[in-house]
C-alpha cells in the first residue's frame, strides 16, 4: 500500500525517527485490550504537532491510504484495530497539558496525554478531570469513545466534559470547535459531533475539558445482599430518592470472590455495592449515608459498612479498575465477550434480572457481573475455550444478543461507553433505525468522502 515515495514523504514531515516499519511497531499497534482478532498496519508514525497530522493525513488522502489514530490501545470493542491497514498516527509525542485555566477550573491538553497523569498534575492546582474509565487511557481515546466510568451519576461521562476541540479532518483541514465557555449555543455542535466517533470523523489534537475540585470532604460505603437483583432494586432506590452519589458500582458474588483472593478485599461473599459520595461537609454526608443505609436495608442488605477512610477508599476503587486485567490473567486458555450495555434507570434491575436469567443457561461458563450501576450501566464478561465457535456461539447468541436486545428494547443503548467500534455494528440499525443510520453514513461521507478514517467502524 505504502511506495517509496509516499514512506520518503511521511518521513520528511516528522523525521524518519518517528515512522516505523517494522513488524514489532506494527504488531504493537494491531490490537487492542478487546478479543477481536489483531490486524497489522503498513506502518507507525509518531506525530509531535498539529501541524504534522494535518500533512499527514492530506498526503494519506490524496493516495486514500487508511488513517487510525492511537492513544494507548485500551479500547474494548476493536475500535483501533486497523482492518484495512495502512497508518496507524500514535499521539504518544502529543503528551502534553498546554494551559490551565485554574481559576475557571479548565485545561487545554494535547490528546495523547494519559489520564491518570494528567490528574497527578492536575491536583498541584486542587482540580481534576472527572470521568474514570479504569484504565490509564489517553485524553484523545477517551474523547474519541465517549469514555466513561464510575463517576458518571455525580459529574457526566467525558461528553459533558468536553469544552472545546482543535480537530484535523480527512482533508488535512484544521478547525476549532466549541469554547471556553460553559455556555454554548451559537451554530451546530461539532464538539459533541465529534465526541464518541472514535476517529471516524477527524483526528482530535487538542482539547479544553471541564474540571472539578478534588473534594475535601468524601466519604464511602459498602452494602451487601442476598441476591444481585436485590441490589439492583437498591441501585434504583438510591438514584430514584434524589441522592447524588459520585459512584454506585454493582457487582455480583463471584466478583466480589474475584476480588477478594486476588486483592485480599475481604469482602462479604455476596453481591454488593460500593458507594461513594462527596460534599461541602461532613455532617451533609453523614445524612446522605443515613438515607442510603435506610434504603438498602428496606432493600434487603445483610451489611452495610460506612465511613470507609481513604486509605481503604483508594484499594477498593483500585481493585474494582483492575477486575479486567485479573480476569484476562485468570483464564489464559480462555476467550471473552463483554457485554455494555445501558438501560433508564428504573429499568435496571429488569436488565440485570433478565442478565441473570440468561446466564443461567451457558452450562456453567465462567461469567461476571459488574457495572456503573448508579447510570444504568452494566457490563459481564463471558468466557469460553478458545477457537471453540460452538462455545463463541452459544456465548453471543444465547447471552451477549440477548442481553443487548433486551436493552434496547427497555429503551436503552448496545453500548453505554465502550462504543461501536466493531463488535456492536451489528445493533445499530436496531437501536436507531435505518434512516438514522443512512443520516450518520451521511455525515461520515462528508467529513471523509474517501473512507480514510478509521474505515470499518461505527457506520461502516
Amino acid at each position: 500500500m505504502l511506495s517509496d515515495k509516499i514512506i520518503t514523504t511521511l518521513q520528511e514531515i516528522v523525521g524518519e525517527e518517528h515512522f516505523s516499519l517494522t513488524e514489532a511497531d506494527r504488531s504493537l499497534h494491531a490490537k487492542d485490550q478487546s478479543s477481536h482478532a489483531a490486524r497489522m498496519p503498513d506502518a507507525v508514525i509518531w506525530p509531535e504537532t498539529t501541524q504534522q497530522v494535518s500533512a499527514i493525513l492530506r498526503h494519506a488522502n490524496e493516495h486514500k491510504i487508511p488513517i487510525v489514530g492511537w492513544g494507548a490501545g485500551s479500547s474494548l470493542e476493536g475500535n483501533s484495530i486497523p482492518l484495512k491497514g495502512g497508518i496507524v498516527v500514535d499521539f504518544v509525542r502529543m503528551n502534553q497539558i498546554l494551559t490551565v485555566y485554574a481559576e475557571d477550573f479548565q485545561v487545554t491538553v494535547q490528546p495523547g496525554i494519559f489520564y491518570k497523569d494528567m490528574n497527578k498534575m492536575l491536583a498541584q492546582h486542587g482540580l481534576f478531570f472527572a470521568p474514570d474509565p479504569g484504565a490509564n487511557a489517553s485524553i484523545g481515546g477517551m474523547i474519541a469513545n465517549n469514555a466513561a466510568g464510575t463517576r458518571t451519576p455525580k459529574y457526566g461521562a467525558t461528553r459533558d466534559n468536553v469544552l472545546a476541540l482543535e480537530v484535523v479532518l480527512a482533508n488535512g483541514d484544521i478547525i476549532r470547535t466549541g469554547s471556553r465557555s460553559i455556555k454554548q449555543s451559537a451554530g451546530y455542535d461539532l464538539t459533541h459531533l465529534f465526541t464518541g466517533s472514535e476517529g471516524t470523523l477527524g483526528l482530535i489534537t487538542e482539547a479544553t475539558l471541564k474540571l472539578a475540585p478534588i473534594p475535601e470532604h468524601f466519604s464511602a460505603a459498602i452494602a451487601s445482599f442476598q441476591t444481585t437483583e436485590a441490589a439492583a432494586e437498591a441501585v434504583f432506590h438510591i438514584m430514584g430518592s434524589g441522592l447524588n452519589p459520585a459512584a454506585l458500582e454493582l457487582l455480583d458474588t463471584a466478583t466480589v470472590e474475584v476480588m477478594n483472593q486476588e486483592d485480599n478485599m475481604d469482602l462479604v461473599p455476596a453481591p454488593t455495592l460500593f458507594l461513594e459520595f462527596h460534599g461541602a461537609s461532613d455532617a451533609t454526608l453523614e445524612v446522605e449515608l443515613d438515607l442510603v443505609q435506610a434504603i438498602c436495608e428496606e432493600s434487603g442488605s445483610q451489611t452495610f459498612k460506612a465511613g470507609i477512610g481513604r486509605e481503604s477508599r483508594n484499594r477498593l476503587w483500585q481493585a474494582r479498575h483492575h477486575l479486567g486485567e485479573v480476569l484476562f490473567r485468570m483464564f489464559p486458555d480462555h476467550d471473552y465477550l463483554i457485554t455494555d450495555v445501558s438501560v433508564p434507570i428504573s429499568q435496571y434491575p429488569v436488565l440485570v434480572a433478565f442478565a441473570l436469567e440468561a446466564l443461567s443457561k451457558l452450562d456453567d461458563a465462567p461469567a461476571f457481573i459488574f457495572g456503573h450501576a448508579g447510570d444504568g450501566n452494566l457490563h459481564s464478561s463471558v468466557y469460553y475455550p478458545l477457537d471453540d465457535e460452538a462455545a463463541l456461539t452459544k456465548v453471543q447468541e444465547g447471552f451477549n444478543d440477548r442481553v443487548i436486545e433486551q436493552a434496547i428494547a427497555l429503551g436503552g443503548t448496545c453500548t453505554g461507553e465502550h462504543g461501536v467500534g466493531i463488535g456492536k455494528q451489528k445493533y445499530m440499525v436496531r437501536e436507531h433505525g435505518e434512516k438514522a443510520i443512512a443520516v450518520m453514513r451521511q455525515v461520515k461521507a462528508m467529513f471523509d468522502p474517501n473512507g480514510i478514517l478509521n474505515p470499518g467502524k461505527v457506520v461502516g
